[in-house]
């Protein structure tokens, strides 16, 4: 199947996906870099290795973006958090997914691991989940309050399944959701497109990694730059 997107053609693809979206992504809001967190999800060997029956040719997209976002964020020392999908191969925790998958990532196998290109670092924290959403059944969120953070950056794959998930999670805590239209992926532009509607429409912020990284710079202050992204207001009868 020829891929949806690659790196040599997302940033025009994100253009154009903005622009379909752009009528609901009407919420703006200011990106706090000294409250935010980088959330790279899922960002595997399962789903990027291209010999795996699971790979995703969005996630092999998305890697230049999602390695800008990952050095803003350690140059501005702010807190990046993995997430690995991985399951007991006696199925111990798989439940409905074992019905529902034919393939599981089996925890502590290669296929586990983060991508070399974009591996955690010592001191960041690796969510172990079972489920779409981070926070389901995981510490994500006790440690995202111990940080104090308020703004997450939401990355990763797939964006129609485990980051949407977990932005839709993200939001019913209160924390102000920012998913880079560039920094997600997925197996086809149609479930991506979807997706990017249905967050802007009601639970994120979509917008590009280009933005968020320019956020996380510090200004000639020396503070951080607190970015906007502006949508038109939303007119009665869009519901």
């Amino acid at each position: 199947m020829k891929p949806y997107v690659t790196d040599k053609t997302i940033a025009k693809k994100t253009r154009e996906w903005l622009r379909k979206i752009e009528p609901y992504n009407d919420h703006p809001m200011k990106l706090d870099p000294a409250k935010a967190a980088l959330l790279v999800v899922d960002m595997q060997e399962f789903f990027l290795d291209p010999s795996s029956p699971t790979y995703t040719c969005g996630a092999a997209a998305i890697l230049p973006s999602v390695r800008k976002l990952l050095k803003a964020f350690r140059d501005a020392k702010r807190p990046v958090i993995f997430t690995k999908h991985v399951h007991h191969p006696d199925d111990l925790d798989s439940g409905i997914m074992a019905w529902w998958w034919k393939g599981k990532c089996l925890e502590g196998s290669p296929e586990s691991e983060v991508h070399p290109s974009i591996a955690p670092r010592p001191n960041e924290k690796v969510v172990y989940k079972h489920r779409y959403s981070a926070f389901y059944n995981t510490d994500l969120e006790t440690v995202l309050r111990c940080l104090k953070a308020e703004d997450i950056v939401i990355a990763g794959v797939m964006t129609n399944m485990c980051c949407e998930s977990t932005a839709r999670d993200a939001y019913y805590r209160d924390y102000r959701v920012f998913l880079p239209a560039d920094g997600t992926g997925t197996i086809n532009e149609v479930m991506h497109v979807a997706s990017l509607l249905n967050l802007s429409y009601g639970f994120a912020l979509v917008t590009t990694s280009d933005v968020i990284v320019d956020a996380m710079k510090p200004s000639k202050t020396g503070k951080n730059r607190l970015a906007r992204t502006t949508r038109p207001t939303r007119k009665a009868g869009k519901r």
